[in-house]
Protein backbone atom coordinates (compact mmCIF):
# COMPACT_ATOMS: atom_id res chain seq x y z
CA UNK A 1 0.00 0.00 0.00
CA UNK A 2 1.43 3.83 -0.46
CA UNK A 3 2.23 5.72 2.15
CA UNK A 4 2.17 9.23 3.18
CA UNK A 5 5.81 9.29 1.91
CA UNK A 6 4.65 8.18 -1.15
CA UNK A 7 2.27 10.59 -1.77
CA UNK A 8 4.80 13.00 -0.81
CA UNK A 9 7.51 12.22 -3.02
CA UNK A 10 4.54 12.11 -5.94
CA UNK A 11 3.53 15.72 -5.33
CA UNK A 12 6.83 16.84 -5.99
CA UNK A 13 7.40 14.55 -9.05
CA UNK A 14 3.79 16.24 -10.17
CA UNK A 15 5.66 19.53 -9.86
CA UNK A 16 8.46 19.12 -11.77
CA UNK A 17 6.28 17.19 -14.64
CA UNK A 18 3.88 20.45 -14.62
CA UNK A 19 7.09 23.01 -14.92
CA UNK A 20 8.37 20.81 -17.76
CA UNK A 21 5.00 21.27 -19.18
CA UNK A 22 5.10 24.79 -18.94
CA UNK A 23 8.17 25.17 -20.33
CA UNK A 24 6.60 23.57 -23.37
CA UNK A 25 4.11 25.65 -23.66
CA UNK A 26 6.97 28.53 -23.27
CA UNK A 27 8.50 27.51 -26.70
CA UNK A 28 4.65 27.46 -28.15
CA UNK A 29 4.32 30.91 -26.90
CA UNK A 30 7.39 32.01 -28.87
CA UNK A 31 6.91 30.53 -31.88
CA UNK A 32 3.26 31.81 -32.21
CA UNK A 33 5.27 35.16 -31.45
CA UNK A 34 7.37 34.75 -34.52
CA UNK A 35 4.51 33.65 -37.15
CA UNK A 36 2.02 37.10 -35.63
CA UNK A 37 4.75 39.65 -36.36
CA UNK A 38 5.67 38.01 -40.01
CA UNK A 39 1.68 38.44 -40.70
CA UNK A 40 1.71 41.98 -38.90
CA UNK A 41 4.30 42.75 -41.87
CA UNK A 42 2.12 41.49 -44.00
CA UNK A 43 -0.81 43.21 -43.07
CA UNK A 44 0.41 46.35 -43.29
CA UNK A 45 2.09 45.58 -46.44
CA UNK A 46 -1.31 44.58 -47.55
CA UNK A 47 -3.05 47.93 -46.98
CA UNK A 48 -0.48 50.12 -48.77
CA UNK A 49 -0.58 47.42 -51.55
CA UNK A 50 -4.70 47.49 -52.20
CA UNK A 51 -5.17 51.01 -51.27
CA UNK A 52 -2.56 51.97 -54.00
CA UNK A 53 -4.49 49.37 -56.37
CA UNK A 54 -1.83 47.21 -56.45
CA UNK A 55 0.97 49.94 -57.66
CA UNK A 56 3.28 49.49 -54.27
CA UNK A 57 4.86 46.87 -52.27
CA UNK A 58 4.17 44.33 -54.48
CA UNK A 59 8.02 42.75 -54.89
CA UNK A 60 7.56 43.33 -50.74
CA UNK A 61 4.61 41.11 -50.10
CA UNK A 62 5.81 38.34 -52.38
CA UNK A 63 9.11 38.49 -50.44
CA UNK A 64 6.63 38.24 -47.33
CA UNK A 65 4.72 35.79 -48.35
CA UNK A 66 7.46 32.55 -47.92
CA UNK A 67 8.35 33.77 -44.27
CA UNK A 68 4.91 33.71 -43.26
CA UNK A 69 5.22 30.07 -44.62
CA UNK A 70 7.86 29.17 -42.70
CA UNK A 71 6.68 30.15 -39.51
CA UNK A 72 3.24 28.85 -39.94
CA UNK A 73 4.95 25.17 -40.04
CA UNK A 74 6.55 25.92 -36.94
CA UNK A 75 3.45 26.81 -35.30
CA UNK A 76 2.10 23.74 -36.78
CA UNK A 77 4.35 21.39 -35.87
CA UNK A 78 4.29 22.96 -31.92
CA UNK A 79 0.37 22.44 -32.42
CA UNK A 80 0.93 18.95 -33.24
CA UNK A 81 3.38 17.96 -30.39
CA UNK A 82 0.63 19.71 -28.03
CA UNK A 83 -2.22 17.61 -29.01
CA UNK A 84 -0.06 14.14 -28.53
CA UNK A 85 0.05 15.40 -25.36
CA UNK A 86 -4.03 16.45 -25.06
CA UNK A 87 -4.72 14.29 -22.31
CA UNK A 88 -1.70 16.14 -19.83
CA UNK A 89 -2.46 19.66 -21.00
CA UNK A 90 -4.09 21.76 -18.67
CA UNK A 91 -7.22 24.29 -19.70
CA UNK A 92 -7.26 21.67 -23.03
CA UNK A 93 -10.71 22.17 -24.19
CA UNK A 94 -10.52 25.78 -24.72
CA UNK A 95 -7.09 25.74 -25.57
CA UNK A 96 -8.21 23.28 -28.48
CA UNK A 97 -10.73 24.67 -29.54
CA UNK A 98 -8.97 28.06 -30.15
CA UNK A 99 -6.45 25.92 -31.90
CA UNK A 100 -9.11 24.85 -34.27
CA UNK A 101 -10.14 28.14 -34.60
CA UNK A 102 -6.82 29.30 -35.71
CA UNK A 103 -6.44 25.84 -37.98
CA UNK A 104 -10.18 27.46 -39.89
CA UNK A 105 -8.14 31.26 -40.52
CA UNK A 106 -4.94 29.84 -41.61
CA UNK A 107 -6.87 26.71 -44.04
CA UNK A 108 -8.75 30.25 -45.55
CA UNK A 109 -5.36 32.47 -45.99
CA UNK A 110 -4.60 30.88 -49.41
CA UNK A 111 -7.81 32.15 -51.12
CA UNK A 112 -7.19 35.50 -49.26
CA UNK A 113 -4.03 35.56 -50.41
CA UNK A 114 -4.77 35.28 -54.08
CA UNK A 115 -7.66 38.03 -53.57
CA UNK A 116 -5.09 40.45 -52.50
CA UNK A 117 -3.02 39.79 -55.77
CA UNK A 118 -5.72 40.18 -58.09
CA UNK A 119 -7.23 43.23 -55.91
CA UNK A 120 -10.40 42.22 -55.23
CA UNK A 121 -10.92 42.61 -51.95
CA UNK A 122 -10.93 45.94 -49.82
CA UNK A 123 -8.34 47.03 -47.61
CA UNK A 124 -10.56 47.00 -44.93
CA UNK A 125 -11.48 44.04 -45.25
CA UNK A 126 -8.03 42.13 -46.42
CA UNK A 127 -7.07 44.03 -42.56
CA UNK A 128 -9.69 42.31 -41.01
CA UNK A 129 -9.38 38.88 -42.05
CA UNK A 130 -5.34 39.00 -40.87
CA UNK A 131 -6.35 40.55 -37.42
CA UNK A 132 -9.05 38.11 -36.79
CA UNK A 133 -6.03 35.25 -37.97
CA UNK A 134 -3.52 37.21 -35.34
CA UNK A 135 -6.46 37.31 -32.80
CA UNK A 136 -7.03 33.62 -32.61
CA UNK A 137 -3.07 32.96 -32.20
CA UNK A 138 -2.70 35.28 -29.17
CA UNK A 139 -6.32 33.99 -27.83
CA UNK A 140 -3.80 30.77 -27.87
CA UNK A 141 -1.47 32.31 -26.27
CA UNK A 142 -4.32 33.51 -23.60
CA UNK A 143 -5.42 30.37 -22.77
CA UNK A 144 -1.86 29.00 -22.21
CA UNK A 145 -1.21 31.94 -20.11
CA UNK A 146 -4.69 31.19 -18.15
CA UNK A 147 -3.57 27.74 -17.30
CA UNK A 148 0.23 28.37 -15.90
CA UNK A 149 0.05 26.52 -12.62
CA UNK A 150 2.82 28.44 -11.31
CA UNK A 151 3.32 32.07 -9.96
CA UNK A 152 6.09 33.25 -11.19
CA UNK A 153 5.80 31.60 -14.76
CA UNK A 154 1.99 32.77 -14.76
CA UNK A 155 3.35 36.17 -14.07
CA UNK A 156 5.95 36.07 -17.10
CA UNK A 157 3.10 34.72 -19.29
CA UNK A 158 0.28 37.36 -18.30
CA UNK A 159 3.46 39.55 -19.02
CA UNK A 160 4.19 38.40 -22.60
CA UNK A 161 0.63 38.05 -23.55
CA UNK A 162 -0.01 41.72 -23.32
CA UNK A 163 2.88 42.59 -24.78
CA UNK A 164 1.94 41.19 -27.66
CA UNK A 165 -1.64 42.26 -27.26
CA UNK A 166 -0.32 46.05 -27.38
CA UNK A 167 2.06 44.96 -30.70
CA UNK A 168 -0.77 43.86 -32.28
CA UNK A 169 -2.73 46.79 -31.55
CA UNK A 170 0.24 48.58 -32.66
CA UNK A 171 0.80 46.39 -35.87
CA UNK A 172 -3.36 47.44 -36.67
CA UNK A 173 -2.20 51.02 -36.04
CA UNK A 174 0.30 50.38 -38.80
CA UNK A 175 -2.07 48.59 -41.17
CA UNK A 176 -5.07 51.36 -40.74
CA UNK A 177 -2.86 54.47 -41.16
CA UNK A 178 -0.94 53.31 -43.97
CA UNK A 179 -4.56 52.67 -45.25
CA UNK A 180 -5.64 56.39 -44.91
CA UNK A 181 -2.26 57.58 -45.74
CA UNK A 182 -2.32 55.56 -48.74
CA UNK A 183 -6.26 56.81 -49.84
CA UNK A 184 -5.35 60.37 -49.12
CA UNK A 185 -8.73 60.98 -47.08
CA UNK A 186 -10.02 60.24 -43.26
CA UNK A 187 -13.13 60.27 -42.40
CA UNK A 188 -14.70 60.40 -38.74
CA UNK A 189 -14.94 56.50 -38.32
CA UNK A 190 -11.44 56.16 -39.49
CA UNK A 191 -10.30 58.65 -36.52
CA UNK A 192 -12.21 56.70 -33.58
CA UNK A 193 -10.43 53.82 -35.12
CA UNK A 194 -7.51 55.28 -35.01
CA UNK A 195 -7.24 57.00 -31.32
CA UNK A 196 -8.98 53.22 -30.19
CA UNK A 197 -5.68 51.58 -31.06
CA UNK A 198 -3.36 54.10 -29.47
CA UNK A 199 -6.39 53.66 -26.11
CA UNK A 200 -5.59 49.82 -26.32
CA UNK A 201 -1.97 49.78 -26.82
CA UNK A 202 -1.28 52.00 -23.60
CA UNK A 203 -3.87 49.78 -21.92
CA UNK A 204 -1.97 46.48 -22.73
CA UNK A 205 1.40 48.08 -21.92
CA UNK A 206 0.27 49.43 -18.69
CA UNK A 207 -1.05 45.60 -17.81
CA UNK A 208 2.49 44.65 -19.41
CA UNK A 209 4.83 47.08 -16.44
CA UNK A 210 2.17 45.88 -14.12
CA UNK A 211 3.45 42.17 -14.66
CA UNK A 212 6.63 42.17 -15.72
CA UNK A 213 10.19 41.94 -13.91
CA UNK A 214 10.95 45.14 -13.13
CA UNK A 215 14.33 44.91 -15.23
CA UNK A 216 12.40 43.72 -18.46
CA UNK A 217 9.73 46.45 -18.02
CA UNK A 218 12.01 49.52 -18.73
CA UNK A 219 13.41 47.65 -22.05
CA UNK A 220 10.26 48.31 -23.64
CA UNK A 221 11.02 52.09 -23.51
CA UNK A 222 14.68 51.42 -24.20
CA UNK A 223 13.49 49.45 -27.14
CA UNK A 224 12.64 52.45 -29.80
CA UNK A 225 15.09 55.43 -30.55
CA UNK A 226 13.33 58.63 -28.44
CA UNK A 227 13.19 60.05 -32.05
CA UNK A 228 11.38 57.64 -33.84
CA UNK A 229 8.39 57.61 -31.47
CA UNK A 230 8.61 61.69 -31.74
CA UNK A 231 8.23 61.32 -35.66
CA UNK A 232 5.24 58.49 -34.99
CA UNK A 233 3.54 61.31 -32.76
CA UNK A 234 3.77 63.66 -35.22
CA UNK A 235 2.44 61.56 -38.00
CA UNK A 236 -0.21 60.79 -35.96
CA UNK A 237 -1.38 64.02 -35.91
CA UNK A 238 -0.98 64.87 -39.65
CA UNK A 239 -3.39 61.71 -40.40
CA UNK A 240 -5.49 62.76 -38.04
CA UNK A 241 -5.69 66.39 -38.62
CA UNK A 242 -8.49 67.38 -41.46
CA UNK A 243 -5.62 69.36 -43.10
CA UNK A 244 -5.13 68.27 -47.27
CA UNK A 245 -1.12 69.26 -46.57
CA UNK A 246 1.54 68.08 -47.15
CA UNK A 247 -0.46 65.24 -49.09
CA UNK A 248 -0.65 62.82 -46.76
CA UNK A 249 -0.38 60.08 -49.77
CA UNK A 250 3.34 61.33 -49.81
CA UNK A 251 3.84 60.20 -46.31
CA UNK A 252 3.00 56.65 -46.84
CA UNK A 253 6.32 54.89 -46.81
CA UNK A 254 7.66 56.94 -43.76
CA UNK A 255 4.49 56.61 -41.84
CA UNK A 256 5.25 52.62 -42.86
CA UNK A 257 8.83 52.84 -41.97
CA UNK A 258 8.31 54.79 -38.57
CA UNK A 259 5.47 52.05 -37.67
CA UNK A 260 7.81 49.18 -39.07
CA UNK A 261 10.73 50.29 -36.72
CA UNK A 262 8.92 50.37 -33.82
CA UNK A 263 7.31 47.08 -34.69
CA UNK A 264 11.02 45.84 -34.97
CA UNK A 265 12.41 47.47 -31.94
CA UNK A 266 8.74 45.75 -30.09
CA UNK A 267 10.01 42.31 -31.56
CA UNK A 268 13.31 42.51 -30.18
CA UNK A 269 11.66 43.20 -26.63
CA UNK A 270 9.70 40.05 -27.05
CA UNK A 271 12.85 37.77 -27.83
CA UNK A 272 14.20 39.01 -24.59
CA UNK A 273 10.86 38.25 -22.57
CA UNK A 274 10.74 34.92 -24.19
CA UNK A 275 14.59 34.51 -23.20
CA UNK A 276 13.48 35.40 -19.86
CA UNK A 277 10.49 32.92 -19.25
CA UNK A 278 13.21 30.14 -20.72
CA UNK A 279 15.34 31.18 -17.69
CA UNK A 280 12.81 31.04 -15.07
CA UNK A 281 11.91 27.52 -16.51
CA UNK A 282 14.96 26.11 -16.55
CA UNK A 283 15.64 27.68 -13.18
CA UNK A 284 12.67 26.59 -11.31
CA UNK A 285 12.79 22.94 -12.65
CA UNK A 286 16.01 22.86 -11.60
CA UNK A 287 14.96 23.59 -8.14
CA UNK A 288 12.74 21.47 -7.80
CA UNK A 289 14.44 18.88 -9.00
CA UNK A 290 17.43 19.59 -6.42
CA UNK A 291 14.86 19.71 -3.49
CA UNK A 292 12.98 16.26 -5.11
CA UNK A 293 16.89 14.48 -4.38
CA UNK A 294 16.96 16.22 -1.08
CA UNK A 295 13.62 14.97 0.14
CA UNK A 296 14.37 11.51 -0.82
CA UNK A 297 17.94 11.18 0.82
CA UNK A 298 15.71 12.82 3.80
CA UNK A 299 13.23 10.04 3.51
CA UNK A 300 15.12 6.73 2.41
CA UNK A 301 15.29 4.93 6.06
CA UNK A 302 11.54 5.29 6.21
CA UNK A 303 10.60 4.51 2.25
CA UNK A 304 12.74 1.99 2.02
CA UNK A 305 11.20 0.35 5.19
CA UNK A 306 9.29 -3.25 4.49
CA UNK A 307 5.98 -1.44 5.96
CA UNK A 308 5.23 2.37 6.97
CA UNK A 309 6.68 2.47 10.72
CA UNK A 310 4.00 4.15 13.66
CA UNK A 311 4.92 7.82 14.18
CA UNK A 312 6.02 6.44 17.48
CA UNK A 313 8.73 4.43 15.91
CA UNK A 314 10.25 7.21 13.71
CA UNK A 315 13.01 9.33 15.33
CA UNK A 316 12.49 12.64 16.43
CA UNK A 317 14.71 14.59 14.05
CA UNK A 318 13.45 12.01 10.96
CA UNK A 319 9.93 12.63 12.31
CA UNK A 320 10.63 16.49 12.13
CA UNK A 321 12.25 16.13 9.07
CA UNK A 322 9.20 14.50 7.14
CA UNK A 323 6.29 17.04 9.26
CA UNK A 324 8.65 20.08 7.58
CA UNK A 325 8.67 18.62 4.74
CA UNK A 326 4.71 18.15 4.63
CA UNK A 327 4.40 21.54 6.24
CA UNK A 328 7.28 23.30 3.62
CA UNK A 329 4.97 22.13 0.48
CA UNK A 330 1.91 23.03 1.57
CA UNK A 331 2.74 26.49 2.63
CA UNK A 332 4.39 26.53 -0.81
CA UNK A 333 0.75 25.56 -2.54
CA UNK A 334 -0.70 28.32 -0.47
CA UNK A 335 1.58 31.05 -1.70
CA UNK A 336 1.59 29.55 -4.90
CA UNK A 337 -2.14 30.35 -5.24
CA UNK A 338 -2.49 33.61 -3.70
CA UNK A 339 -0.07 34.75 -6.34
CA UNK A 340 -1.62 32.98 -8.82
CA UNK A 341 -5.08 34.76 -7.73
CA UNK A 342 -2.86 37.85 -8.26
CA UNK A 343 -1.48 36.85 -12.29
CA UNK A 344 -5.02 35.50 -12.94
CA UNK A 345 -7.08 38.68 -12.02
CA UNK A 346 -5.29 40.67 -15.37
CA UNK A 347 -7.18 37.89 -17.45
CA UNK A 348 -10.07 37.84 -16.19
CA UNK A 349 -10.54 41.39 -15.94
CA UNK A 350 -10.07 41.00 -19.76
CA UNK A 351 -12.53 38.23 -19.83
CA UNK A 352 -15.16 40.66 -18.32
CA UNK A 353 -14.27 43.89 -20.83
CA UNK A 354 -14.40 41.41 -23.83
CA UNK A 355 -18.22 40.26 -22.67
CA UNK A 356 -19.55 43.97 -21.31
CA UNK A 357 -18.42 45.34 -24.92
CA UNK A 358 -20.23 42.21 -26.31
CA UNK A 359 -23.12 43.52 -23.89
CA UNK A 360 -22.51 47.35 -25.02
CA UNK A 361 -22.69 46.56 -28.32
CA UNK A 362 -26.13 44.50 -28.64
CA UNK A 363 -27.93 47.15 -26.20
CA UNK A 364 -26.97 50.14 -27.52
CA UNK A 365 -26.08 49.23 -31.06
CA UNK A 366 -22.14 50.02 -30.75
CA UNK A 367 -19.70 48.93 -32.58
CA UNK A 368 -16.00 47.50 -30.53
CA UNK A 369 -14.65 50.97 -30.51
CA UNK A 370 -17.20 52.68 -29.46
CA UNK A 371 -18.26 50.29 -26.54
CA UNK A 372 -14.40 50.42 -25.42
CA UNK A 373 -14.48 53.98 -25.79
CA UNK A 374 -18.08 53.87 -23.31
CA UNK A 375 -16.21 51.50 -20.65
CA UNK A 376 -13.28 53.95 -20.15
CA UNK A 377 -15.29 56.85 -20.01
CA UNK A 378 -16.96 55.40 -17.22
CA UNK A 379 -14.21 54.04 -15.69
CA UNK A 380 -12.45 57.72 -15.51
CA UNK A 381 -15.50 58.97 -14.89
CA UNK A 382 -15.88 56.95 -11.89
CA UNK A 383 -12.39 56.78 -11.14
CA UNK A 384 -12.05 53.00 -11.00
CA UNK A 385 -10.49 50.06 -12.90
CA UNK A 386 -12.17 49.47 -16.42
CA UNK A 387 -12.46 45.80 -14.98
CA UNK A 388 -14.90 47.17 -12.13
CA UNK A 389 -16.80 48.78 -14.26
CA UNK A 390 -17.51 45.97 -17.03
CA UNK A 391 -18.09 43.66 -13.93
CA UNK A 392 -20.83 46.53 -12.83
CA UNK A 393 -22.34 46.55 -16.50
CA UNK A 394 -22.33 42.88 -16.35
CA UNK A 395 -24.33 42.61 -13.09
CA UNK A 396 -26.78 44.79 -14.29
CA UNK A 397 -27.56 43.10 -16.97
CA UNK A 398 -28.66 39.89 -14.99
CA UNK A 399 -31.39 41.86 -13.74
CA UNK A 400 -32.39 43.51 -17.69
CA UNK A 401 -35.38 41.91 -18.81
CA UNK A 402 -34.22 38.97 -21.13
CA UNK A 403 -35.68 41.30 -24.57
CA UNK A 404 -33.68 43.86 -23.68
CA UNK A 405 -30.36 41.74 -23.20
Amino acid sequence: MKTALDFLLAARRSEIGELERLENTGELVVTIARFVHALQRERGMTNIFLASGGRRFAAMLREQTPECDTFQTQVLTAFEVLSDEGHAVRNGARLFNRIAVVLDGLHALPQLRKEITRCSVAPHDATAAFSRLVAGLLAVVFEAADSAGDPEVSRELVALFHFMQGKEYAGQERAHGAALFASGRVDAAGLQRWRHLVDQQQHCFDVFHEFAHPQLASSLAASCPAETLSRLEGLRQIGQSASATPPREALVDEWYECCTARLDAMRRVEDILAAHLRTVCERKIADARASLRDEQAALGPLHHAPSAPSPALIGPQLGRSVLDMVHEQAQQLQSMGDELEAARTALHERKLVERAKGLLMAHRHLNEDEAYRALRQMAMNQKRRIGEVAQSVLAMAEVLPRSVR
